[in-house]
């Protein structure tokens, strides 16, 4: 499939960093500082055409996360075939510190994913299973 990129700003053209790789590195385009529990949305300098069919998730990296705290309030954030403004990033800084992201810094991945529509069938009756209608814990620890 073919993803059409508009730069916007002057920040580097997401790219996947190897081959097989599932997700692209999406960069800041510009400066900001976040606080220990702040959230702030990042703006990435790009728009993109989703095809119809498919949507974009943009999703936090690993590394980030771990060695700095930085993360994505609603992740995955989708962005839908029909979206066309900027895409941005809502970032948290979930640790101790101020994290200080800098212009063209990858601060997130997003990945390109299949989207199935469903045809709603309202019905009164649901198939019987063996979870039935247990929730959060109810299979033990």
């Amino acid at each position: 499939m073919i993803l059409k990129l508009k730069k916007i700003k002057d920040v580097p053209t997401p790219s996947y960093a190897h081959p097989g790789d599932a997700g692209l590195d999406l960069y800041a385009a510009e400066d900001c500082v976040l606080q220990p529990l702040e959230r702030k949305l990042v703006p990435t300098g790009i728009q993109i055409a989703v095809p119809t069919g498919f949507e974009a998730q943009v999703r936090p990296r690993s590394g980030l996360a771990l060695k700095k705290g930085l993360s994505i309030v609603n992740t995955p954030g989708t962005i839908d075939a029909g979206y066309r403004g900027e895409v941005g990033v809502i970032c948290i800084n979930l640790g101790k510190e101020s994290i200080a992201i800098k212009k063209s810094d990858k601060i997130a991945q997003m990945v390109i994913n299949k989207v199935e529509h469903a045809i709603i069938e309202e019905t009164d009756n649901l198939d019987e299973t063996s979870r039935g209608s247990g929730g959060f814990g109810s299979t033990g620890t």
